[in-house]
């Protein structure tokens, strides 16, 4: 199976190999803002259908074009509050903050085009995180991993010190749900 990813997250590369997915990255250009009229599973079909869109755009070929995207959230008493990537390090510091000793949610959006066709999913899973000190959350950050990731942490790097537990799919955590999108892929 072949198709373009819409994306240059290394995570995303990854998952793809590991479903045996031939890719070429083409990310793309521009990634539209969060809409808060939207729900956060709407936001997320939406971004990850303007990334793909935005690449076809660009391309005339007959090869799928996938394009995702992926949102922390964190429910509270008023709402829920959608953890996108940090400014810097205080960012991260607030949302890592937030984070510990809680659950939160994670939404991949996923949307695939190929010539007039176009079709798009979302899956969730939830993340427990273990209580951290200042003095982890510091030393995490320190690490540089935070800095480009939703919910200013890597499940898939050194914060799985502080993961207690996953429900759903791993791989949506890190950025494309992996069984999901596979059956997608073979149905599309």
């Amino acid at each position: 199976m072949q198709l373009i990813l819409a994306s240059a997250s290394p995570r995303r590369r990854e998952i793809c190999g590991l479903l045996g997915i031939d890719i070429e990255v083409m990310p793309a250009a521009a990634e539209p803002p969060f809409d808060p009229a939207l729900s956060v599973e709407d936001n997320a079909l939406a971004v990850s259908r303007a990334k793909a869109r935005e690449v076809a755009s660009r391309l005339t070929t007959d090869l799928p074009i996938l394009g995702a995207d992926t949102s922390v959230i964190l429910d509270t008493e008023n709402g829920a509050t959608v953890l996108g990537k940090p400014r810097d390090e205080e960012d991260a510091f607030r949302m890592l903050q937030a984070l510990q000793g809680r659950s939160h949610r994670v939404i991949t959006g996923v949307w695939v085009c190929q010539g007039e066709r176009e079709n798009g999913f979302v899956d969730q899973a939830t993340v427990h995180f273990a209580p951290m000190t200042d003095e982890e959350i510091r030393a995490y950050i320190a690490t540089g991993e935070s800095m480009d990731k939703a919910g200013a942490y890597a499940v898939q790097g050194r914060c799985l010190r502080h993961i207690n537990g996953i429900e759903g799919d791993f791989y949506t955590v890190m950025g494309l749900p992996s069984a999901s999108l596979w059956r997608f892929l073979c149905d599309f």
